[in-house]
């Protein structure tokens, strides 16, 4: 275990970490509904004891309470479900012959009641094959109430689920139901039907869809014993946004295709959250508090991938997003990367850092284009600088070289860009996959 040098906190980062310390835990205690299977699946969820654990996330989705309006992104999304059957598709990374489904309740006011649950190998257009279609149970039983504040798990469901399928979970709402624990980027369609319970239906007439995660926030399988598991840790360029929806274009998508393609038995766990920041809650929790929750959590954790900063250095100023928050300096940024550094390798934990992609002109002509200006874009070299050479990343990853366009240091390469000068498109996207060097991800051979 390595630690860096003691820390000097800035006004900035003492801030988020009060009000971290004041915030209810989201993963601290997961309830675990099969009681067979429960001691080692606690074993997993701690770095020391990750040799012991049955299990392994391979996917997982980043929950978060809704905003207010005063934010420019529309949250999007239902305040309320009732007698309602919602269907979700989630690509895994690894497989397994057994699977277990954890859903979310961690910013619920109140009990969430799941009144039935399913599972199955996913078809099209919110179908799935029937000869796989499993129920979930929690405890033996078809129905459970999750407590606020509280992720559940389900039993271990028998599922073979080969590497980069697509699984389908449904669950049944029959109460009045606050839409309070959300994805909102999910880049991928999700079905909510009309009244009634068709969790165990093959075929899925949907009401409506949206591009929201709605309470699904992990999903595990039986893992292989010499497993392991990275854990993307990021805002919306890694939660993919501007990607195809439905296509699994997110860049640690690609990381997981190239995985598997190299024989590794390593599991991709995105825990990115598009607009997150740092030091600063907003759309979704700050990393500084959700770290504990969004990686600890994890069993067989060998890395975290950190890229995020951008909104930290873009939001603050004078723009139509958050014209009253202190703008950071490069050093606040610094001294929150530093507290993350600490606290991975305080579990024996490797993290890399990837430095922050250009962002010039972000956002131009809109409400919102004082997201960049020339004296943030100093602001973002200077986290660079450090991210390169300042010592604390166990390894770095330098995206910034990868989407810069050669003609114009600080733009986006144009052939990457999506359009809002700051996500990349598809190609962008799997550009930065490619350039990832697998070793760098992996550390030294054990």
């Amino acid at each position: 275990m390595r630690l860096n040098r003691p820390l000097v906190f800035t006004d900035k980062v003492s801030s988020a970490l009060s009000a971290a310390a004041g915030r209810r835990p989201r993963l601290r205690h997961i309830l675990i509904c099969s009681t067979v299977a429960a001691g080692s699946a606690i074993a997993g969820f701690s770095a020391q004891g990750a040799e012991k654990a049955a299990w392994i996330t391979t996917w997982a989705a980043t929950p978060a309470p809704r905003w207010s309006d005063d934010l420019p992104a529309p949250f999007g999304v239902p305040e309320v479900l009732e007698n309602q059957t919602i269907r979700q598709v989630a690509r895994i990374s690894v497989g397994g012959n057994s699977v277990r489904v954890v859903l979310s309740n961690a910013f619920g006011e109140k009990p969430l009641t799941i009144g039935a649950g399913s599972v199955a190998i996913a078809g099209k257009g919110g179908e799935v094959d029937q000869a796989t279609l499993k129920p979930l149970t929690w405890g033996g039983k078809s129905s459970v109430v999750v407590p606020p504040g509280a992720p559940i798990v389900s039993d271990s469901v028998a599922l073979s689920a080969e590497a980069l399928s697509e699984l389908s979970v449904s669950i049944f709402l029959p109460k009045k139901t606050a839409l309070s624990s959300v994805h909102w980027d999910g880049v991928q369609t999700a079905y909510i039907s009309g009244p009634g319970n068709f969790a165990s239906d093959a075929a899925f007439k949907a009401d409506s869809t949206l591009k929201s995660r709605l309470f699904l926030s992990d999903i595990w399988v039986d893992a292989a014993p010499e497993s392991q598991a990275i854990v993307f840790f990021g805002d919306s360029i890694t939660d993919g946004n501007c990607s195809t929806p439905d296509a699994n274009n997110r860049w640690p998508d690609h990381i997981a295709k190239r995985l598997q393609e190299a024989n590794r038995k390593v599991a991709v766990v995105n825990e990115a959250f598009s607009g997150n920041r740092v030091l600063t809650d907003g759309m979704g929790v700050n990393a500084l508090a959700r770290f504990d929750s969004d990686i600890l959590s994890h069993p067989k954790v060998s890395t975290v991938v950190l890229m995020m900063g951008i909104n930290d250095i873009g939001w603050p100023g004078e723009n139509a997003i958050t014209p009253d928050d202190k703008q950071p300096t490069a050093q606040d940024i610094i001294t929150g990367y530093q507290q993350l550094i600490d606290r991975a390798h305080a579990h024996g934990i490797r993290i890399v850092g990837a430095t922050l992609t250009p962002f010039a002109e972000t956002f131009k002509g809109l409400p919102t284009e004082g997201y960049y200006t020339p004296e943030k874009e100093k602001i973002r070299v200077a986290v660079n600088q450090w991210i390169r050479t300042g010592g604390g990343f166990d390894g770095v990853i330098d995206f910034d070289k990868v989407m810069e366009d050669p003609a114009k240091p600080g733009y986006l390469r144009d052939d990457y860009d999506c359009g809002d000068n700051l996500h990349p498109n598809d190609a962008g996207y799997k550009a930065m996959a490619d350039a990832v060097d697998l070793d760098v991800l992996l550390g030294p051979a054990k």
